[in-house]
């Protein structure tokens, strides 16, 4: 039996016990949830978010983020969108296509900060294939998944290049670099840093693969984004604000020390191979976020010329309902400082 106490004592001892559990509440209460989805499984790039995580610099930052791995731009800007992550990672054409082509939705995403300034799309093929020049693509097969960044903006490289009479074969993402291998195509679209290892994994040498970047023939598409919901940016601005900054103090980490930033890579999905990471990781550092673009415009910002004139391309290629409005898709008002943001060594 419990004893039986006075109402009046019963009231002061309820009131003290509410201000013990209160005071006695975590800090962790205190951290605002941050659900984020990457564009892709857990592999060297993610270590720009692996590595903040690991660190502890979102909790620092009095957030608890959460990491899950894409399967593609396309799925993670529509997860932001329903509410089912609060943050993502993606592709920014992927973003402007979501955008014209739902004007009504109730919480598109929106582009906070850039980090791949130059698209990592790439046109790969085998040199015994004669292929050299993307002139040498008109007429023949080309093949990627129908997601496909690359083949989404083929068109956009096409136009550049002057390349015509292309025929398109679609495939699951594993079967892309091996129907290359097998000759069943003459070329594949896919990021650089990706197909590249995959092919050099399925016995190809590095000498006897071509590589053709969208980036260094005609086309300056952004590549991907730090996107957040609507509803997330009206509620939690500071919490966005908190987020760019943790993950900008952990790219600088991964630019300091590539190997180091893989293991947390490694620790998160043990099955993958450190030293091809680590390769992944330093290609794309180089091809998309080291880039002279990005140094001229600022890391994490964007030119407001380059922008409009993608949201113009990405219309036109991807066929969108409606034009895409350069400015509903990037906000840059959460930005860190431009001295925080000062990645590159001088």
């Amino acid at each position: 039996m419990f004893p039986k106490y006075p109402p009046s004592r019963r009231t002061a001892l309820l009131a003290a016990a509410s201000i013990a559990l209160l005071t006695a509440l975590p800090l962790r209460a205190q951290e605002t949830p941050v659900k984020f989805q990457l564009d892709w499984r857990f592999e060297g790039p993610s270590a720009l978010f692996l590595v903040p995580a690991a660190k502890g610099y979102f909790k620092a930052e009095k957030l608890n983020v959460t990491i899950d791995a894409g399967n593609g731009s396309g799925g993670t800007v529509t997860r932001v969108a329903s509410g089912t992550y609060d943050m993502g990672f993606a592709d920014l054409a992927a973003l402007m296509e979501f955008h014209a082509n739902n004007p009504t939705a109730p919480n598109k995403p929106v582009a906070v900060m850039m980090v791949y300034n130059n698209t990592p799309a790439a046109v790969l093929a085998l040199k015994k294939s004669g292929i050299k020049t993307p002139a040498d693509l008109s007429g023949k097969k080309l093949g990627a998944p129908v997601f496909d960044a690359g083949r989404r903006a083929w068109p956009i490289f096409a136009k550049a290049n002057g390349v015509n009479n292309v025929a398109w074969t679609a495939m699951d993402p594993p079967l892309r670099e091996t129907m290359l291998v097998r000759g069943d195509i003459d070329a594949i679209t896919g990021f650089s840093f990706t197909s590249l290892l995959n092919l050099e994994a399925r016995g190809v040498k590095t000498e006897d693969i071509v590589v053709l970047p969208y980036s260094q023939h005609g086309v300056k598409l952004y590549g991907n984004v730090i996107i957040a919901g609507e509803d997330f940016l009206k509620k939690n601005p500071e919490a966005v604000k908190a987020f760019l900054r943790a993950f900008t103090r952990g790219v600088k980490d991964v630019i300091a020390d590539p190997k180091a930033a893989t293991a947390a890579v490694k620790d998160r999905d043990g099955i993958v191979n450190a030293d091809l990471e680590l390769r992944r990781l330093k290609l794309a550092l180089d091809q998309t976020v080291l880039t002279p673009d990005a140094k001229a415009e600022g890391f994490g910002d964007v030119n407001a010329g380059r922008l409009a004139l993608m949201a113009s391309q990405v219309s036109d290629a991807f066929a969108t309902k409606e034009r895409v409005n350069a400015n509903a898709v990037w906000n840059a008002s959460f930005l860190p400082s431009v001295s925080d943001r000062a990645i590159f060594r001088k």
